[in-house]
């Protein structure tokens, strides 16, 4: 986990919180931070995030992903829940339901699942995010 120096304490110290999962490594259980998580390995378990979530292409999560604002370039085999963005590059493949209030998708990137939009977020779409 990487603290950046914010000058701040309390929500500024956390909103500069960013954990890495890198490249090789692989995590078996849920993890959850109060900031936001880089994937470059492989996830077997839930994502949470109160900021973000950043994929990178060989990333892959086995589980549900639930955060503010995601980037996802790799694959994610669960549903995923970005309270505020969604951004899908054309690397990513996601199998699962998808909730998002905003939506960016690249060409050549795959969803198989449900799609659900909503200019409004529910409290669904926040479920596990508002306790972080």
């Amino acid at each position: 986990m990487i603290l950046g120096n914010s000058g701040g304490a309390g929500a500024q110290a956390s909103e500069t919180i960013i954990s890495i999962i890198g490249p090789g490594m692989e995590v078996t259980g849920n993890c959850v931070s109060p900031g936001t998580i880089r994937i470059e390995g492989c996830v077997r378990g839930d994502v949470q995030a109160s900021k973000a979530v950043v994929m990178g292409p060989s990333a892959v999560v086995d589980g549900n992903v639930v955060t503010q604002d995601a980037v996802i370039a790799g694959r994610v085999t669960g549903s995923l829940r970005a309270g505020s963005r969604l951004e899908i590059k054309s690397t990513a493949q996601i199998d699962g339901e998808v909730h998002a209030r905003r939506l960016q998708l690249d060409e050549g990137a795959v969803v198989n699942g449900t799609l659900t939009m909503s200019t409004a977020v529910t409290p669904d779409d926040q479920r596990g995010v508002e306790n972080l």
